[in-house]
């Protein structure tokens, strides 16, 4: 790293700054502070779903899964024309029907005031885990071996400092400028890490003399055999990855209130449809892009293993490998442009988390369980207060989830995404069941949270990938069986 890298990255940081600067004049009602007008372009929205979804996990996880695994992430895209089918049509149209500013306020109408505070509790719950999750990769995989190679041995101090400073950049711009500078800061974000990707490839492609000295020309010996079908003793699988990304992608775009929050921030169902769209397509180009990555940093170390830290592996240090080779393999300037790449990773999903938990924070609990009423610029100066209160919460907690999994997209599936399947059941309930009921609420989100723990962390460990399923099919049948034992009928009508 040299003083233009950190020019380049210090650049960055300012820039996101003086976005949410820029903004925070534009900022005149709470729908402004918490929607962005309800009016804004599907590209920008599609591009910030991507970047708030797409965080530091992702992008350190998937290179370093092609490199310890093999092609087997690729089958995640195979899903994507299902998914869309069941959010742009079943789901969207349903959500936009009601002009709501959390999407827990949904859940009210139907499953009551528990199954709201449930949902809320769940969501809340959940990012909070997950945004300690992308400070703690960030710091510990990214930031911290670069301060090793500058300074010497890791301190105790680094990791809570780090947390600090990306938390408060990132709470600076979040606070002033509400979602409107968080859609505009996701979106150059977005740009940023398909950048640090491609520029990934080429710089390998120049330095080793073309793709063929680092495209496999032989299935590597660590990869394992390649599976369709589950099969016993076999983590990853065709089929796995396949149901683990069309479950994961369904439930997120249909209950978690970072996305329920950008559909409410579009005119319509049409343009939500059409910003769905953009995320799908720049989830494909990403996870194109950032397995080739992988083929690209596991040919470059094999072909100059001592650039390979002592004691490090090609398969046992997937997860380190891009960030090592960002550090001692790209050119001055570019480093500082890549590690931007992966802190915009980590910023886009902090932002997104810190304003969609404060929305949810103020107007399902304060707001609503607590019965205030408040005007526009009360309500702005609170979620402004709750963003930070968020923030200092989610660096205390990134201290202790590092030890929860083995590698990154363990952690992703057994502490990020344990609660996604069990907050998009109560909106099924909500949304499709007939003679959905509170209790039938309660009944299948402790059914479906207990089935996500039981799966991710015990029973057998290589079967993880199949909590969020396993989690999701237990609830729906517990919510809808209860239901039709307990419910009454009625019902909420899809909008055209």
């Amino acid at each position: 790293m040299t003083l233009l890298d950190y020019l380049v990255i210090l650049l960055y940081a300012l820039g996101m700054l003086a976005v949410g600067r820029y903004f925070s004049k534009q900022v005149r009602t709470a729908d402004d502070y918490l929607l962005g007008g309800r009016a804004m372009p599907p590209l920008m929205i599609g591009l910030s779903l991507f970047a708030t979804l797409t965080s530091t996990l992702s992008y350190l996880a998937l290179p370093g899964e092609m490199i310890k695994n093999g092609p087997v992430v690729f089958s995640e895209i195979l899903s994507f024309p299902l998914v869309m089918f069941i959010v742009g049509w079943l789901l969207i149209p349903r959500i936009m029907q009601q002009r709501v500013t959390s999407g827990y306020e949904l859940l009210e109408k139907r499953l009551g005031l528990t199954g709201r505070l449930t949902g809320a509790s769940l969501f809340v719950l959940l990012r909070v885990f997950w945004m300690a999750t992308v400070l703690f990769a960030t710091a510990d995989k990214v930031v911290i071996p670069l301060l090793v190679d500058l300074l010497g041995p890791a301190q105790w101090w680094w990791l809570p400092v780090l947390g600090v400073v990306m938390g408060m950049i990132t709470l600076a711009y979040t606070v002033q400028g509400g979602l409107k500078a968080v859609v505009v800061t996701d979106a150059v974000q977005a740009v940023l890490m398909f950048l640090g990707a491609i520029i990934t490839i080429a710089i390998i492609t120049i330095k080793l003399g073309g793709v063929g000295a680092w495209w496999p020309s032989a299935w590597p010996g660590h990869w394992p055999e390649l599976k369709i079908l589950p099969t016993p003793g076999v983590s990853r699988t065709v089929v796995g990855a396949f149901t683990a990304m069309l479950v994961w992608m369904t439930c997120t775009a249909g209950s978690d209130q970072m996305s329920i929050q950008r559909y409410l921030a579009t005119r319509d169902a049409f343009a939500a449809r059409r910003s769905f769209a953009v995320q799908l397509i720049s989830n494909v180009v990403s996870i194109v892009l950032l397995g080739i990555a992988g083929l690209a940093v596991m040919g470059y170390f094999q072909a100059h293993p001592e650039e390979l830290k002592s004691g490090w592996g090609i398969a046992k240090d997937a997860d380190k490998l891009l960030p090592h080779f960002i550090v001692i393999g790209l050119p001055a300037g570019i480093t500082g442009l890549v590690m931007a790449a992966i802190l915009a990773a980590a910023m886009s999903s902090l932002s997104s988390g810190m304003n969609s938990s404060s929305t949810v924070i103020v107007t399902d609990f304060i707001g609503r369980a607590g019965g205030r009423v408040m005007d526009s610029a009360a309500e702005i100066r609170l979620a402004r207060y709750v963003s930070v209160a968020v923030g200092l919460a989610v660096v205390a907690m990134s201290l202790v989830v590092g030890g929860l999994a083995t590698n990154l997209l363990e952690l992703c599936f057994k502490v990020v995404n344990l609660l996604t399947a069990p907050i998009f059941v109560l909106f099924f309930l909500a949304l499709f069941v007939p003679r959905a009921t509170p209790f039938a609420a309660v009944a299948a989100t402790i059914v479906s949270v207990s089935t996500a723990v039981v799966v991710a962390f015990g029973w057998n460990a290589k079967w993880f990938l199949w909590s969020p399923p396993a989690a999701l099919l237990v609830g729906i049948t517990t919510g809808t069986l209860v239901s039709i034992a307990f419910g009454r009928r009625g019902s909420i009508e899809a909008q055209p």
